[in-house]
């Protein structure tokens, strides 16, 4: 096997951990946001074991010495709490199907979109073909008329789009701003960290944690070390192999998989419109993923 076909090996196999990964972590935000905890419990679980599990390395690399203060606040604020507030707020009114497509499904349309009106950014001919499917397989999601959707899912698609937003800030200002591994890791961690766990000690609202040991750890290590280190770590270690085009067409998988683990594991119903959004979405953000000639 050449070094060039390693590479590619490695880098798809990350690709594949960091589907299964966002993917599981949508079932298990899911559970959290319907057990005793509330949704700034959670944001508490995941600022808190995150910032402590990766204190040594921020403390060794010290990121903040070449970073702005002003544009450390600013990527915290786009992976701050109100982005984590929408992801578990959705949750507690709409299915892990729902949270695939509009949150996974919404973010390229965003990223395009910023890009495009605050960056002067190209669009591709390709690009503009994903978007239309994408944006179809929003709308019948939301015509979805199965038993999983209720008269507040609406609420929850809101809250998903919403926080599509804000990573799609993030990641658009991450591209620009050419930030490094250790600076995301200290504004998404660290700083959310030390702002966010005295407010919520001291004025928010908390669970009873009236749930066994074990749920609480699973919502401790996926919360703060799954989506917020390994996956990075992941993405980043896919997109240095197989390109970052090609990374982002790999996460295309992310919205079936949820959806089929959302169905064996709790119990959720799809309709027929419903499976139709997730199989037409994939192929829409597998477009928008590969640039190819420009319009």
């Amino acid at each position: 096997m050449s070094k060039k076909q390693n590479n590619i090996l490695k880098g798809s196999f990350a690709a594949c951990l960091v589907i299964f990964i966002w993917s599981t972590w949508l079932v298990i935000s899911r559970v959290g946001a319907q057990s005793a905890l509330t949704i700034f419990d959670l944001a508490a679980l995941r600022y808190g074991v995150s910032a402590l599990v990766t204190l040594p390395v921020v403390i060794y690399f010290k990121p903040w010495r070449t970073f702005s203060l002003i544009r450390m606040l600013t990527i915290a604020g786009f992976l701050g709490p109100l982005y984590i507030f929408c992801v578990f707020g959705g949750f507690i009114f709409a299915p892990v199907a729902h949270g695939g497509v509009f949150l996974n499904g919404s973010l390229p349309v965003l990223t395009l979109f910023i890009g495009v009106v605050f960056f002067s950014q190209s669009v591709s001919i390709t690009q503009g073909l994903g978007l239309i499917l994408i944006i179809l397989a929003s709308l019948l999601s939301i015509k979805d008329v199965s038993e999983s959707v209720t008269a507040t899912t609406w609420k929850g698609d809101i809250l998903f789009f919403a926080s599509a937003i804000f990573f799609s800030g993030y990641l658009i200002l991450a591209r620009e701003w050419s930030l490094s591994m250790m600076e995301v890791v200290f504004c998404g961690s660290t700083i959310n960290c030390l702002i966010y766990l005295p407010i919520w000690a001291f004025f928010l609202p908390k669970g009873t944690f009236d749930f066994s040991s074990v749920d609480f750890l699973t919502q401790a290590f996926y919360q703060g070390i799954m989506p917020n280190v390994i996956g990075l770590l992941l993405v980043a270690h896919a997109a240095k192999n197989i390109g970052s085009a090609a990374t982002a067409a790999f996460l295309a998988g992310v919205p079936p998989l949820s959806t089929i683990l959302g169905l064996f594991f709790l119990d959720e119903s799809l309709g027929l419109l419903g499976w139709v959004s997730v199989f037409v979405i994939v192929p829409g953000i597998i477009l928008v993923a590969v640039n190819k000639k420009v319009i």
